[in-house]
């Protein structure tokens, strides 16, 4: 840049040539601090002074001068501006030039002042001292500001030559009074010759997580959630580097069609942005710097072990006095105070520089295998087994404790150190199952498995094929295939097998649920067969086959083991043994005892982490909040877990989700949305013959069509799920339908069908297995049972069990067919009583048909009691019926208005004829001019 008259910079772009992100959306999130500049907009046309804006680099000072120059020109005001200019600070008044000659009546003002006319050399004359100059632009803003007010704009203060500086410093402690104001931005941590000691100051901090989300959708909307997930947490809220990081990756990166890098290259534009107070360093401090930056954790004794010898921590001065770095005083942890300080100083550094760093790492770490290996894998220039074997030990525990990614990247970092190419194939294989089975990441699995192949083309690997059936059945929902592939390699595998190995336990626990998914006797038998040769069974592979696969043939000693395995998971932090347990205890209401895990495991998904248990974490705490009535909490879970189905595509896993978001729309009345995503379920798993999800379809429409008083259409569904008055093998499902189909069935007149259906779920000692199914069974009994003494009894021992009300939708429930029982007795005080709580209980719910239907029965009920002191009156509900009857509506539909059998809509017409005088519904009509209802 020249310093002659006239020459300046243009406001909104730096001297190195940065154009500033003004009007594109790069002011996202600034709504305060633009009010802060606003504020002292006001300020300054009260009266005049001072305000700093200090912030990191790249924090976005020169998009907010930008917008503020924008708006004081806006409101009238002068605004000549200027920015400092690294490396070109000289003696005599540059910047104070290029500020006082950047607007033509401020420059046509120096020319009857001669002290700026030498100070700036605009003319031939001695030099005046700092403090006349300072004396003369005062004076001058002054006599400015008499016309409009003037507004001083500095970008970049800490680059002010020195001279500048200094004026400028005392004229911003002196316009208070003056009319005249200015605002300057500068970045901590660089020294410079402007002091902003004692002046007004507004920081600039970063963005908060959803103005970055929303900078980055706008600049960048084809980045896939993960990624954008990823570049936030990068970039710790810096404008510049949300904008420039993405720059770095390739379109099949941005879209998460491959993994990112574990470091995202910096920019240019952000490399230089951080470099200059790193490059000025001392060689001691930078060295440090790089040891911490790859050591990571900011331990500060393994830092100073790394360094013995070479340099000592009292060289962290430097770095500490430029803000670079911090360290805590309680923990003595040292921290860098922004991601891109540390990016940018492993930038600097050479490959050779990095593998030393790494071997003293490796060093300092030699009591911590886990750490010492990842640092000797850094270091590695060759091919080594043995750090490959150790990389591999290292990734296991990883996985163990739910680390997925760095499972998956310690073994990926196995195979690149393996000499022998069947090892390096077989642990690719390896990474791409951890890949599938915890992080979730399933696209990454089919480019695993082919460097796999690529690496060994004839190898046979059981990891790659347990990949590859997690892969078929979880994207395509290809459950045969999974199924033919799993058993053959099992089938492959030594016998007897030996299922400390844990690849071969993945295996089978795959194929567990692959059969579970297509719930067939043919792929059962195979799984069974294939168990049987093991030397010895885990619990957890145990507990799936009996309490899950087929709980309705359990015995005691499984449900035992069952409590076991959940009072342990407190002591365990591995989310696939989390969630394999809270599957194990589904059916079995065993989930609430599980709560606290189950929320811990589905929050790991918003960290981009462990989406695989995420997913399947969210959905067993949706089913149990289905149960449990927690309606609204029950959507936000559930939907996180399909949002990372969605991103991470996992369509067969939805339907689980997507299940009991049916379930809960059809019991609020929202029709359409049931059936569409009922339909949905439908289709998906019958093309595919996953039964399991055609299951949750029937169940989601069974419940529909309860709700709507459709009980034919009901009981076709419920018997889909398993026919009523059998518990179907392998249908584990069947016990979260049992009260569904009974009720359909006793509407339908099947009554015999539902006592079989009650009898079958007692003798598989399903009321012996949570307090839930022991509530349902006394509840369905008394449902099915002809004898109303015993049916009301049996009522009462449901509602009066001190468990019953932690079920709020099936309590409901049963309090409405209790009353419906007293008041088809006669009890309608006890009728009342039960009908109005379960009206209440559904209301709060948010059942509408269900809180409706209780309702009717309780106007029913009140119209019985007010008509039964009129002999020979009408009853209120035959009055309805007879009513909708002489509209032309048969017994069946009146029955689906009213929630009641065909055949119990014909004993109300026959009773009510009679005292209508009438023997055909041809007459009602006429006979019910002038009869009126008592209220």
């Amino acid at each position: 840049m020249r310093d002659h008259t006239g020459d300046h910079t243009r406001f909104g772009a730096s001297a190195d040539g940065r154009t500033s992100d003004a009007g594109d959306g790069a002011l996202i999130g600034r709504e305060a601090d633009l009010a802060r500049l606003d504020a002292f907009l006001t300020d300054v046309g009260h009266g005049g002074g001072s305000l700093v804006l200090l912030g990191e680099p790249g924090v976005g000072k020169t998009t907010l001068l930008t917008a503020f120059a924008q708006r004081a020109e806006a409101a009238g005001m002068r605004v000549p501006h200027t920015v400092g200019v690294q490396y070109r600070a000289r003696t005599g008044y540059g910047a104070l030039r290029r500020l006082l000659t950047s607007t033509p009546d401020v420059r046509a003002g120096i020319a009857g002042i001669p002290v700026l006319t030498a100070a700036l050399d605009l003319e031939r004359a001695a030099a005046p001292g700092p403090e006349a100059v300072c004396e003369a632009v005062v004076s001058l803003l002054a006599d400015l500001s008499r016309d409009r007010p003037t507004v001083l704009v500095l970008d970049d203060a800490q680059w002010l030559d020195p001279a500048s500086a200094v004026v400028l410093t005392q004229v911003a402690r002196r316009l208070a009074g003056v009319g005249a104001g200015l605002v300057c931005a500068v970045r901590i941590g660089d020294e410079g010759f402007f002091d902003h000691g004692g002046l007004l100051l507004h920081e600039l901090g970063p963005l908060t997580e959803a103005a970055s989300e929303e900078l980055l959708s706008r600049r960048f909307p084809s980045l896939a959630p993960r990624v954008r997930r990823r570049l936030m947490a990068d970039a710790e809220g810096n404008p510049l580097a949300l904008l420039e990081l993405p720059a770095a990756l390739t379109d099949s990166q941005r879209s998460a069609g491959r993994a990112l890098p574990s470091r995202i290259p910096l920019s240019r534009r952000l490399r230089s942005t951080f470099a200059s107070r790193i490059t000025v360093l001392p060689a001691a401090t930078r060295h440090l710097l790089l040891v911490a930056a790859l050591e990571g954790s900011g331990n500060l004794l393994v830092v100073r072990r790394a360094v013995a010898g070479r340099c000592d921590l009292k060289h962290l001065a430097p770095a500490e006095r430029a803000h670079l770095v911090h360290v805590d005083d309680m923990t003595g942890r040292l921290g860098f105070r922004h991601s891109l300080i540390r990016s940018t100083v492993v930038d600097l550094s050479t490959s050779d520089q990095r593998r030393s760093v790494h071997r003293a790492l490796a060093e300092a770490w030699a009591g911590v295998p886990e750490q010492r290996v990842w640092h000797l894998a850094q270091a590695a220039e060759e091919p080594d087994e043995q750090i490959a074997a150790l990389l591999e030990e290292t990734a296991d525990i990883s996985a163990r404790r739910g680390d997925g990614p760095g499972s998956v990247a310690a073994l990926v970092r196995a195979a690149d150190l393996s000499p022998a190419t069947a090892e390096q194939a077989r642990r690719l294989a390896k990474a791409a199952y951890v890949g599938a089975n915890i992080t979730g990441d399933l696209r990454d699995v089919p480019r695993l498995l082919d460097h796999a192949r690529q690496a060994d083309p004839d190898a046979d690997s059981l990891a790659a094929t347990v990949a590859a059936a997690m892969y078929l059945l979880n994207s395509h929902g290809d459950v045969d295939t999974a199924h033919r592939l799993l058993s053959g390699a099992i089938a492959l595998q030594s016998e007897p097998y030996d299922l400390a190995d844990p690849t071969l336990l993945e295996a089978l626990s795959t194929l567990l649920i692959v059969c579970v998914y297509g719930a067939g006797s043919r792929l059962w038998a195979a799984y069974d067969a294939a168990l049987a040769k093991c030397t010895s069974v885990p619990d957890t592979l145990r507990l799936l086959r009996a309490t899950f696969a087929d709980p309705a043939r359990a015995c005691p000693g499984d449900w035992a083991r069952l409590d076991a395995a959940v009072a342990a998971l407190v002591e365990t932090s591995d989310p696939v043994r989390i969630v394999r347990i809270g599957t194990a205890g589904a059916y079995a209401d065993r989930l609430g005892a599980m709560e606290e895990s189950l929320l811990r495991t589905a929050r790991g998904g918003r960290g981009g982490e462990n989406n695989f248990p995420a997913i399947q974490a969210s959905f067993l705490w949706g089913s149990h909040a289905w149960l449990t009535g927690r309606w609204a909490e029950l959507r936000d879970v559930v939907g996180n877990g399909l949002a990372l189905c969605a991103e991470f595509h996992y369509p067969l896993r939805s339907w689980t989700g997507e299940f009991v978001l049916a379930c809960v729309s059809a019991a609020c009345g929202d029709y359409p949305t049931a059936r569409a995503l009922a339909d949905r379920m439908d289709q998906w798993g019958g093309s595919r013959r996953a039964h399991a999800i055609t299951c949750y379809a029937a169940h989601a429409k069974t419940i529909l069509a309860l709700s709507r008083g459709d009980f034919e259409t009901a009981h076709h569904h419920a018997c889909r799920i398993s026919p009523a008055g059998t518990l179907a093998p392998f249908v584990g499902h069947a016990l979260w339908a049992i009260l569904d189909t009974v009720e359909a069935a006793v509407r339908t007149g099947r009554h015999d069908r539902a006592r079989d259906h009650v009898a079958a779920a007692r003798k598989a000692g399903l009321d012996a297995v949570s307090p839930r199914l022991r509530i349902v069974l006394r509840a369905s009994a008394a449902l099915a049972c002809r004898n109303d003494a015993k049916a009301l009894r049996w009522f009462a021992e449901a509602l009066a069990d001190e468990d019953a009300e932690r079920w709020p939708f099936e309590h409901a429930r049963i309090r409405l067919y209790f009353g419906e029982r007293l008041r088809h007795g006669g009890a309608l005080a006890a009728a009342r009583q039960h009908l109005a709580t379960s009206a209440e209980t559904f209301e709060r719910l948010g059942a509408t048909p269900w809180a409706r239907r209780a309702e009717q029965e309780l106007r029913a009920c009140v119209g019985d009691h007010l008509a039964g002191s009129q002999d020979g009156a009408l009853t209120a509900q035959e009055y309805r019926i007879a009513s909708l009857a002489a509209t032309g509506l048969t017994n069946k539909q009146i029955g689906e208005r009213l929630f009641l059998s065909p055949r119990t809509v014909s004993s109300h017409l026959y009773r009510a004829f009679p005292k209508l005088g009438v023997t055909s519904r041809a007459g009602l009509r006429d006979a019910l001019d002038g009869t009126v209802l008592p209220r």
